[in-house]
């Protein structure tokens, strides 16, 4: 099927590995100009020169830390007016809340809330102007099923979800939607630093908690970035216009609620 975004821009931030790199190669092979961002020039770079290759389309990359102000006014620069932006980042460690301190707290909500909703101010205006635009946000399934040691992505994330809630009905008229994904368990990178942090909570060999929670999935296995961004690519397509507001979750049915 046709997306119908050959042409756009695609903003992906968070596109130098696991599901951000698959979500821009997939936009790239749809024909869209991606840029992607990330802290770390050197695999920012080597992602962007695979996904070229890959696909024959130029990729452009930028690299800044989303968190601060400088940083996404240099992601904007390279990418000035996106047509499609789909915010993603990594998550704070799991761990217990007695040992979260204010300025824990202050850095998952700048990292899971604050700078997804600051590059929503940014391109949102503009995407209603010229009367088209896809917001996708890369979430968690933590927001609706809630993990005990996930509990700054819990309160973060959610906020974040919130928020969408109330923008994305004011914008689609205009002809832009707003959406989140919420992946569950994915073999990325992140996952694998999810478990490492559980090995350091549990003491429990890094092996058998994975294989675990691969067992604990009804699809009896983990997901791959690349069913993630099919379902982004989808959201930022042109025949995703009437659908926003909403959370997809992609989690192998995990989730185990009928709503």
């Amino acid at each position: 099927m046709d997306l119908g975004i050959a042409g756009r821009r695609a903003l992906v931030c968070g596109g130098s590995r696991g599901m951000g790199r698959a979500v821009a190669m997939r936009l790239a092979q749809e024909g869209a100009a991606v840029t992607i961002a990330a802290r770390k020039p050197g695999p920012l770079g080597e992602a962007a020169e695979a996904i070229a290759a890959a696909t024959g389309n130029p990729v452009g990359h930028v690299a800044a830390d989303l968190t601060t102000e400088e940083g996404r006014a240099a992601i904007l620069a390279a990418c000035p007016e996106p047509d499609i932006l789909v915010n993603n980042g990594d998550g704070m460690p799991p761990g217990d809340f007695r040992d979260w301190d204010r300025a824990t707290w202050i850095r998952a909500l700048d990292q899971m809330m604050l700078a997804p909703i600051a590059m929503i101010q940014g391109t949102v205006d503009g995407m209603m102007a010229r009367g088209w635009g896809r917001v996708v946000n890369i979430v968690s399934r933590s927001v609706k099923e809630p993990q005990a040691e996930l509990g700054l992505s819990n309160g973060a994330r959610s906020g974040l979800v919130g928020f969408v809630a109330g923008l994305s009905r004011q914008t689609v008229a205009r002809g832009v939607t707003i959406n989140n994904l919420l992946p569950g368990i994915v073999a990325t990178d992140a996952q694998r630093a999810h478990v490492e942090g559980l090995v350091t909570m549990t003491g429990r060999p890094f092996g058998e908690i994975w294989a675990e929670r691969a067992a604990r999935n009804p699809a009896g296995r983990y997901g791959a970035p690349e069913e993630i961004a099919a379902c982004v690519a989808f959201l930022a397509s042109a025949h995703a216009g009437f659908i926003t507001g909403q959370s997809l979750l992609v989690d192998g049915g995990q989730y185990p609620g009928t709503y």
